[in-house]
């Protein structure tokens, strides 16, 4: 099972944080700082999954990572997931990211919070992997889009139909109406 998922910078400074079991707000800092820590002091050519920090579970659980340009990708895990198979789950949520926001960098995962939880949520949720084919979650992240659309063409509704009052000219209209005379219409008037 998924512990957390972490994304921070070269720097430490956490992009996304999502944990799967409860910690206090000031457990989760220190331990995204302990996870940096550990992360980013290893080299590019060593194994890319070492024993999880003291905070998260020490030699129980596992941190599996993916230095990706500015980025560093860490899955913290338990001994009943497989450290390739997260591995290629990185992959997968990385490729997805990039084919979402073409060429993905840290600034899309800054400006763009929300739809990247979306994206992590087709993946993985409550700490269980969901799906791991990528042609299925951009078929959802593409249906959401339209759903998106279709909202936006409905809260935009109003505006709408203010500017097409607006562009109607009812006072001109008004004044080019044609009322009969009313002390006539009176008399025409039969009871």
């Amino acid at each position: 099972m998924i512990k957390a998922i972490l994304v921070f910078n070269n720097h430490g400074k956490p992009r996304l944080t999502k944990f799967y079991h409860y910690f206090s707000e000031d457990m989760q800092q220190q331990i995204v700082k302990e996870t940096f820590q550990l992360v980013s002091k290893r080299d590019d050519n060593v194994c890319n999954f070492l024993e999880g920090g003291s905070l998260i579970g020490g030699s129980d659980y596992k941190l599996i990572y993916r230095h990706y340009a500015t980025l560093y990708f860490v899955f913290c895990v338990d001994s009943s997931e497989s450290e390739l198979g997260i591995l290629d789950l990185i992959q997968v949520f990385v490729e997805t990211l990039d084919k979402c926001f073409e060429n993905v960098c840290e600034l899309d995962l800054i400006f763009h919070v929300d739809k990247v939880h979306y994206i992590l949520n087709e993946l993985v949720m409550g700490g269980m992997v969901l799906e791991t084919n990528m042609t299925e979650i951009l078929t959802r992240i593409e249906d959401q889009n339209k759903l998106e659309k279709q909202e936006a063409g409905i809260t935009a509704a109003p505006a709408r139909a203010v500017s097409a009052v607006k562009n109607m000219n009812i006072p001109q209209q008004i004044k080019d109406m044609k009322l009969p005379d009313l002390p006539q219409a009176i008399k025409d008037l039969k009871f």
